[in-house]
């Protein structure tokens, strides 16, 4: 088993963390992996992990009633995954599916809002990080309705 703590101190999402805080976030992980189609949250859920994936892809997913799950976003090796449980009332937003065979870090949610409730220094950094996500997410969202409610350009 690979140590959880250099895989975590290497990654872009956690440059230039103090070396403390990165350890206080590797007692809130633990190594995990999904099938090629396995859900690893569904929307409305209670959302109480966020994880790095180490290998594979996952597809971000809203329902639309009566037409096939449309695909936000894909989230592949080296990405961060998850941010609603961040944000109360701690429920996702959408579905994540494995579209492969998925390695990845999960990071307990409760845990890591127990700790950034301790350390406000360590609460500041996880919310910086996690901001450019939910940015990003939204973008994407933003940009995936533009294409399926058309953009006429022609007036």
């Amino acid at each position: 088993m690979e140590n959880l703590e250099r895989i975590l101190s290497e990654h872009p999402f956690l440059e230039g963390m103090d070396v403390d805080q990165v350890q206080l976030l590797v007692g809130c992980a633990s190594n995990v992996f999904f099938q090629a189609n396995e859900f690893l949250f569904r929307e409305g859920e209670p959302a109480d992990t966020f994880y790095f994936i180490r290998h594979g892809k996952v597809s971000i997913e809203t329902h639309v009633p009566q037409r096939e799950p449309i695909v936000i976003q894909s989230q592949d090796e080296g990405e961060i995954l998850g941010w609603s449980w961040l944000v109360p009332p701690y429920r996702w937003h959408f579905d994540a599916r494995a579209v492969e065979l998925t390695r990845a870090i999960a990071l307990d949610g409760k845990c890591l809002r127990d700790k950034c409730e301790q350390d406000h220094d360590l609460g500041y950094e996880v919310m910086k990080r996690f901001a450019l996500i939910i940015a990003e997410r939204l973008g994407a969202t933003r940009l995936q309705l533009m294409d399926i409610y058309g953009h006429n350009t022609d007036k």
